[in-house]
């Protein structure tokens, strides 16, 4: 778990290896590459009290191949090296000193903003996967997080699609704050965040530029990114002439299918949404490739509003797609060259907006 946070490309040394510690009677790992910070607590028989940061990825190798046996470290203070006993294996690993480790950020609990475990991951999953790869564009590449009374907003975007997910707060913190949160650092979170039934809280240190998870076996801290978020709101439509509810499965196995074929091109696909006044509308899914071939497949839909040709790149379809849990989504359209929305029906905390592709 730790090992994620390790900077493989590192000046210092010591930004490749892993803290070990003792802590008050746990054992304590940590990694960071002074962006992402990971702690984690085992329990363990401490004998004597002592630290070491040893090179990750040698360790990581060996406690993988390590039997299900019971493990001894001792360390080794003059020369810094650490034993690692497991049965009848027993391995020295050259360290560097603790002292040389950068101090973790330790964070105000009783400052924090609990939120459920399982609550929170599902906010992460499906909005941190819009947010941008662009390194050119750092601001695109956080998520908005807003804490404004009751209610905590998270949204992210690349520009070409938007995910806003709101949590109503059950104790509402005194905090009103809006920080950019580097998407990685949420989804490394979601990754460590193994138990559903358990509380996290997320603490805002005033002035440090930072947030850190607090978890009952982990932390995660991370920087914050600086910059102005774009304004989401105002790119989302008020209003839309034509509402298109269709199962979730069938819609997400028709992109799937079309997808096989639009990968070949340049992903877009083109979806006909037509109304029948005598039964239920449908939308015909096609994909078209010069060199592989073409793909059509139709879904019956509940159409409100007139008919409609619009196009849209098939995976960002299916990553929205993948991430909704209700049964039915609706597609909200206006126009084929205006942004449209998908949102799961029966839930108004989660919406995405997405811009459509030239219709060539």
């Amino acid at each position: 778990m730790v090992s994620r946070a390790v900077s493989p490309r590192s000046t210092l040394p010591v930004l490749a290896n892993v803290l070990i510690a003792t802590d008050e009677g746990r054992l304590r790992l940590s990694a960071t590459n002074m962006e992402l910070g990971i702690t984690c607590w085992i329990a363990a028989q401490i004998t004597e009290e002592g630290s070491v940061t040893v090179p990750s990825r040698t360790f990581a190798d060996l406690v993988s191949t390590l039997p299900a046996d019971s493990v001894t470290l001792a360390l080794n203070t003059r020369t810094q090296t650490l034993n690692v006993r497991c049965g009848t294996n027993s391995t020295e690993i050259k360290g560097i000193d603790a002292q040389e480790f950068p101090p973790m950020p330790v964070p105000d609990l009783a400052e924090g903003v609990n939120l459920s475990v399982a609550d929170f991951k599902e906010m992460i999953q499906q909005v941190a996967f819009a947010a941008s790869a662009d390194e050119a564009r750092p601001t695109l590449q956080g998520v908005l997080t807003t804490i404004s009374g009751a209610e905590m907003t998270l949204a992210a975007t690349d520009g070409f699609r938007i995910s806003v997910r709101k949590l109503a707060l059950e104790d509402a913190p005194a905090l009103q704050r809006a920080v950019i949160i580097p998407a990685r650092a949420l989804t490394e979170l979601a990754r460590i965040a193994v138990d559903g039934e358990q509380q996290v809280i997320m603490n805002l240190p005033p002035g440090r530029g930072q947030v850190v998870f607090h978890l009952k076996n982990a932390e995660l801290s991370s920087v914050l990114i600086e910059g102005n978020f774009p304004d989401f709101r105002a790119i989302i439509p008020r209003s839309f002439k034509t509402h298109t509810v269709v199962s979730k499965g069938e819609l997400l196995n028709a992109c799937k299918q079309a997808e096989i074929i639009a990968r070949e091109g340049n992903n877009v696909i083109r979806m006909n949404i037509v109304p029948h006044e005598d039964r239920p509308g449908e939308v015909q899914i096609s994909a078209l490739s010069e060199e592989t071939g073409s793909s059509d497949v139709n879904v019956d839909a509940n159409v409100d509003g007139g008919g409609i040709l619009i196009a849209f790149n098939v995976r960002y379809l299916r990553e929205v797609l993948d991430v909704i849990r209700t049964p039915s989504v609706v597609l909200e359209t206006n126009a084929n060259n205006t942004p449209a929305s998908i949102r799961p029906v029966g839930d108004e905390t989660f919406t995405h907006v997405i811009m459509p592709m030239h219709l060539g």
